[in-house]
């Protein structure tokens, strides 16, 4: 089977060859916007690859303010565009494993901000502190399984020490905004709520709001963020 190709603008794609290893182990990145220190490291979540139409459209818009976005997948995901098998994700170390080996590649770290949807957000605020990043940011940050708001995921954020952003939509169902309120969370992490948006910031149609509006809302708070750490 043939490997399809991460969609986006051929320009903007480098493929790092690296030696005698197996193609799902090479990191392929998309880049976005110029050269920038700092720059935006970016892992999708769970079930989406790094070239979705909510990657595609942040990375548009925060390239676009000059702020060089790199977008990579985790192994699993990798294999997925190989033999087009749907897998789920790895567990958390060999995703952070995955996540360092490309911050050596863009990094220095102290210059790259880490972040990413969901899952890879999270597996980025994991990692963080250790790595010495320049920032986190975490779009629709999975607070808690659905359904199981029991099951808190925050007990590292308590104590972290980098400059963190969680883009959050208000009724997002791992973490909506009467929930997140509750929770200890380190004063390094900074909240931006997009107005009745769901785990991918989507409205309601009742609200009047729209799904570009919070996109843009999104990309506003991130570019604001990572210009702040620059």
């Amino acid at each position: 089977m043939s490997r399809p190709e991460p969609r986006g603008t051929p320009l903007l794609a480098l493929t790092l060859m690296l030696p005698a290893v197996k193609t799902s182990t090479v990191p392929t990145l998309l880049r976005t916007g110029p050269p920038s220190t700092p720059r935006l490291l970016l892992a999708h979540g769970a079930g989406t690859p790094m070239d979705s139409a909510f990657m595609g459209t942040m990375a548009e818009m925060v390239g676009g303010a000059g702020i060089q976005v790199i977008r990579f997948e985790f192994v699993y995901m990798a294999k997925r565009r190989e033999d087009g098998m749907r897998r789920g994700p790895d567990r958390a170390p060999k995703l952070i494993a995955r996540f360092k080996e490309v911050l050596r590649l863009v990094g220095p770290a102290d210059e790259v901000v880490i972040g990413g949807k969901s899952m890879g957000g999270r597996m980025a605020s994991m990692m963080a502190d250790e790595v010495g990043a320049a920032g986190v940011v975490c779009l629709g940050y999975p607070f808690h399984p659905p359904g199981k708001p029991e099951r808190l995921r925050t007990a590292h954020l308590e104590t972290l020490k980098t400059p963190t952003l969680i883009v959050q939509g208000t009724r997002d169902r791992l973490g909506a905004e009467e929930e997140v309120g509750s929770y200890s969370l380190s004063p390094s992490i900074e909240l931006a709520w997009m107005a009745d948006g769901d785990h991918s910031f989507k409205p309601r149609k009742k609200s009047g709001r729209t799904l570009e509006q919070n996109l843009e809302a999104c990309a506003a708070a991130v570019i604001a963020f990572i210009q702040r750490l620059g």
